[in-house]
């Protein structure tokens, strides 16, 4: 059990993805609280893709410290931004039904578009998503514009946010100016998704 306990804080690191940068990514329809929510209703709005799980130490780090729930915040009223817990039943993190993603939900205090619950995992493996936080950004045409980490420090301490570069607030922030999104793919890191 210790064993198991440790893998889940080392750091892990993926380089393959399902989509490439500016390739079309496909509508789906997740259920999830406080709305169900099919990706085509935010076609026209660039769209944030958070892969969650809250036993996770990477993704405490950012809900933790109220990082996160500060990130979605500021672009609450320019994104439709989508938390996706993919973990499996009897796995870390996993959300059972509606009632579940409502309590944790609140209980973060998020301010996501959607907790939003991919059952059997079948979005997560369509975007090959590896790690909690997994991060991906989708602009108003439907494509893929950023892919990755959170952030440029790969750790689980809260300390580090400090100094560490935001990637998803770089690249939101540059798009939405009509700007280059100087860093568009990285390497995430952080727990496995439990599937």
């Amino acid at each position: 059990m210790k064993l198991l306990t440790l893998v889940c804080l080392f750091m892990i690191s993926f380089s393959t993805q399902a989509f490439e940068i500016g390739a079309e990514i496909p509508f789906f329809e997740l259920k999830g609280y406080p709305k169900d929510t099919n990706l085509s209703e935010h076609k026209g709005k660039y769209i944030v893709l958070e892969w969650y799980n809250d036993g996770c130490p990477f993704v405490r780090k950012h809900y933790d410290s109220k990082s996160m729930q500060k990130l979605q915040k500021h672009f609450k009223s320019k994104v439709a931004w989508l938390t996706i817990n993919s973990s499996a039943p009897g796995k870390q993190g996993h959300l059972a039904d509606k009632k579940a993603a409502e309590a944790m939900y609140k209980k973060e205090g998020m301010n996501a578009y959607s907790l939003l619950l991919d059952k059997g995992g079948r979005i997560g493996k369509l975007f090959e998503a590896k790690t909690t936080p997994h991060m991906y950004i989708i602009d108003p045409k439907g494509k893929l514009v950023y892919q990755g980490a959170i952030d440029s420090i790969r750790s689980a301490d809260i300390k580090d946010l400090k100094t560490a570069d935001n990637y998803v607030y770089d690249a939101l922030d540059a798009a939405l100016d009509g700007k280059k999104i100087k860093v568009a793919k990285t390497k995430a890191y952080g727990c496995s998704v439990k599937y």
